[in-house]
């Protein structure tokens, strides 16, 4: 749920707000009473080492390959005309 601030709070508090978005707080921002923009944080990509990654994936359940293949031509059409 966002938390609704005035451009005047925008303008005067800003490093306090940045600090906010940071932690993950969104704002709605209003001018006379009027909602007129959003801030939200931007998602932030999260780079873990390739053994993290395998070591989560080990415990994984395979994969039947034709299982799958057959599910995704089931899914999607083989067909390579244009569709109309």
């Amino acid at each position: 749920m966002s938390r609704e601030i005035t451009q005047r709070e925008l303008r005067n508090d800003s490093g306090k707000i940045m600090r906010a978005l940071d932690e993950g707080e969104t704002f709605t921002v209003t001018r006379n009473g009027v909602p007129v923009g959003e801030l939200t944080p931007l998602r932030r990509h999260r780079y873990l080492p390739a053994e993290t990654a395998v070591e989560l994936f080990r415990t994984a359940p395979k994969i039947d390959y034709d299982s799958l293949r057959a599910d995704l031509d089931a899914a999607a059409s083989q067909d390579p005309a244009p569709r109309g």
